[in-house]
């Protein structure tokens, strides 16, 4: 295991499961979800983001729950993204979730194994 590879999915890790912890007692990300007009969503998320860092955690033994985890948390990043957009979010507000979603593209791909297509796209 890379440095780099290590490093991205303890950061991937730890960021989503403090804000699926946020999902349930902070204020701030009870205001955003408001603001994002789905309420609803809120817990649902904050439950899917813990399980998807724990699937991480338990990936760093089984490749594949390591890809379903990975690819699970950059399509919820794209969602996001796509609501930061429908609400007219600036750049500056979209720039989490996009550095969310490559970050969890790149650890999919480097637990595929897909070097070379990694290293064609020049992904990291």
């Amino acid at each position: 295991m890379s440095n780099v590879f290590a490093v991205s999915v303890l950061v991937s890790i730890v960021s989503f499961f403090c804000y699926g912890v946020g999902c349930f007692f902070s204020n701030q990300v009870r205001q955003d979800f408001y603001r994002y007009g789905l309420v609803w969503l809120r817990i649902p998320t904050g439950v899917l983001q813990l399980l998807a860092s724990v699937g991480l955690i338990f990936g760093l033994t089984n490749s594949w729950l390591m890809q379903i985890s990975a690819a699970f948390l950059a399509i919820m990043m794209l969602a996001a993204l796509f609501v930061r957009v429908k609400i007219g979010d600036s750049w500056l507000l979209r720039v989490p979730a996009l550095f969310y979603l490559l970050l969890n593209l790149f650890i999919f791909l480097e637990a595929q194994g897909f070097e070379q297509l990694r290293k064609l796209l020049l992904i990291f």
